[in-house]
């Protein structure tokens, strides 16, 4: 489908779909992110994070060509295979830093660590765009860097600390910035459908090619009921339901609202990590949560509709 159908056919979508039902479903995505790093957690006892991470993806591979290869199969030429790598490999780097660092912490610390994304995605536009931040963008990466000190403190000792997989998940969100100013040059160009089925390809064979060569194999392990039960809601909730939400959402909500909505997938997570993997929440932790929250706000808050 050519780029100027596919906005004529959203704009007479938008007049049609109901506003408030675009709203919960961006809701509904965020809620499902937000679970994702506690499932993630459950489902890590037993498979491997990279082996987790490409099933994940090319499963969700599988369901989007069912579902859109109207969409997906017409793209697929020449002309997308340099996005395709650039996005794939992208999405690689940020799923396998932030899964692999989530091994080692908890899922809600990991939420807000990876939020200061939206803080930085404005610097990455800046490096592959030219296009400069704005004061508000500083103000919220002064904010944010705060908040990451809080949530470094040691409890009792004031020190600060940073252990491997804060830092791997820090590492998350800088490249999850430009995987995201990459998807916004390029689903200009190719339909967005299309865009996120090439990048969870390209990403999915990376991560079992990987997988191959530095962790264990499939086991028994891998097949206990609450094991199978977290890798559908991964994939299939997390990854291609709040996918296609996204979006549908994203078609008929403005950009500040929409971003805003989804800011919320990292308190979600706190909250679910809280009441159902018991994770201790310190008042270091509570202000610097906050101070990410307020930054990311401050950083989606200003964007145009």
């Amino acid at each position: 489908m050519h780029l100027p159908s596919f906005r004529r056919l959203r704009s007479e979508a938008s007049r049609t779909f109901p506003p408030n039902l675009a709203r919960v479903m961006l809701l509904c995505c965020a809620a499902l992110w937000g679970g994702s790093y506690l499932v993630a957690k459950v489902a890590m006892d037993a498979i491997p994070p990279l082996w987790l991470m490409g099933l994940r993806t090319l499963g969700s591979c599988m369901v989007m060509m069912a579902l859109f290869h109207r969409s997906i199969l017409p793209c697929l030429n020449a002309r997308i295979v340099v996005p395709a790598l650039l996005v794939g490999v992208t999405y690689w780097g940020t799923m396998a830093t932030q899964t692999i660092g989530l091994t080692t912490i908890d899922p809600g610390r990991s939420a807000f660590l990876t939020a200061a994304y939206c803080v930085l995605t404005p610097f990455a536009t800046w490096a592959l765009t030219k296009r400069r931040p704005r004061l508000v963008n500083l103000l919220a990466a002064v904010i944010c860097l705060a908040g990451v000190g809080f949530v470094a403190l040691k409890p009792g000792s004031g020190s600060l600390a940073l252990s491997v997989g804060d830092l791997l998940t820090l590492a998350c969100a800088l490249i999850f910035s430009f995987n995201l100013t990459l998807l916004g040059i390029f689903s200009k160009r190719f339909h967005p459908i299309a865009v996120t089925f090439v990048q969870f390809a390209v990403a999915g064979v990376m991560f079992l090619i990987t997988a191959v060569f530095t962790e264990p194999g499939p086991s028994m392990a891998w097949c206990s009921p609450d094991i199978i039960l977290s890798f559908l809601y991964l994939f299939l909730g997390a990854t291609t339901l709040a996918q296609i939400m996204q979006n549908i959402g994203l078609a008929h909500v403005p950009a500040a609202s929409a971003s805003i909505i989804m800011c919320t997938e990292s308190l979600f997570a706190v909250g679910f990590s809280a009441l159902f993997w018991g994770e201790a929440i310190g008042w270091n932790s509570i202000i610097g949560f906050a101070l990410i929250f307020s930054a990311v706000l401050m950083s989606v808050g200003k964007h145009t509709d």
